[in-house]
């Protein structure tokens, strides 16, 4: 148990008032905030959090999903528990809507972890939501750039952090996949317990700093409109038509019971945003997810089930030399 960050003792309301994330949770003595992980006890604000592990694997990068980061490579994926939202159809809900039995792990096991373990890239916060785990990703990203260098440090994340703790990470990160789970604030408020704007703001703050993709999940009658996946396509072409938008396919979970997302809406959807992004990309659907040139169309990289074969090795189209967003 750490002390946590960004947070200020309110002598008129004896609370704590949190400054991590966009939710301010103002937490009484012995409370914890919205996320289950920030705690008061005398009036100090502790990451309970802190070293506590509840998932890992080696997964394929595809599968974060980051198409356009180290394709084809693996990387090691650690979450905890607890989220700062409440989404009502949350596909990890075991482990973000709820505190778990955990195994702790200090970040020099991590590090002795990863030099033991072939074709990893590094390192991927995932699985809940990692900015609740901001102390501890904080000081692990920091000794894996000092130790190990040559590895990556990924966020999967929904976005939902202030500005000040997001610039003060964002050096040590080296590629996020954001949710955008969509374009209206009444949809975050009703099924998510949070709202737009921050979320939008951190896609904006992050793409300036490092690699981003953004990820929304398709969900019948809520957020699966053309129109809707238009504003989508037209905001995140207004920072870099490059940036990689994949649409997934939802299907019913946790609270929610709608049907999964019809397949041709989301194919359909795909060519909508495609009318202003370069590169998008169906998740939970089988279909053509090959990366091609977006000038000449030439096949760049090909996937099938997170097999991945390139077809390029710089970001460089080997056909007409346009330059492609991808890091390899």
């Amino acid at each position: 148990m750490n002390k946590a960050m960004f947070w200020n003792y309110n002598l008129d309301t004896n609370k704590i008032e949190c400054h991590l994330c966009p939710q301010f949770c103002h937490i009484g003595e012995g409370q914890v905030g919205l996320c289950q992980t920030r705690k008061n006890i005398d009036n100090t604000l502790y990451a309970i959090n802190f070293g506590k592990v509840t998932s890992t694997a080696l997964d394929p990068i595809e599968k974060k999903p980051l198409y356009h980061f180290k394709p084809g490579t693996n990387i090691l994926s650690i979450g905890t528990f607890g989220c700062n939202m409440r989404c009502k159809f949350c596909q990890n809900y075991q482990i973000s809507q709820q505190v778990l039995e955990v195994e702790e792990i200090n970040p020099g096991e991590i590090i002795r972890l990863i030099k033991r373990i072939d074709n990893n890239v590094g390192i991927a916060f995932t699985y809940n939501e990692p900015f609740i785990w901001y102390e501890y990703m904080l000081e692990l990203a920091k000794q894996i750039k000092s130790a190990l260098p040559e590895m990556s440090v990924v966020v999967v994340t929904n976005g939902y952090i202030n500005p000040e703790p997001l610039e003060q990470i964002l050096p040590y990160i080296d590629a996020l996949n954001i949710d955008l789970k969509a374009f209206n604030d009444s949809f975050y408020r009703k099924l998510c317990g949070a709202s737009l704007d921050p979320v939008l703001k951190t896609i904006e703050i992050a793409s300036k700093k490092t690699h981003v993709e953004v990820t929304t999940l398709m969900i019948p009658g809520e957020n699966d409109s053309f129109e809707e996946i238009e504003q989508i396509a037209k905001f995140i072409s207004s920072i870099d038509p490059n940036i990689p938008l994949h649409l997934s396919r939802y299907f019913p979970n946790y609270k929610m019971n709608k049907p999964a997302t019809d397949i041709i809406q989301i194919k359909r959807a795909k060519e909508r945003a495609k009318k202003y992004l370069n590169y998008v990309y169906l998740g939970n659907v089988a279909s053509d997810e090959n990366t091609y040139c977006p000038n000449c169309n030439d096949l760049l990289i090909e996937r099938n089930y997170y097999k991945t074969k390139k077809y390029i090795k710089t970001s460089v189209c080997p056909k007409c030399d346009e330059t492609v967003k991808i890091i390899f």
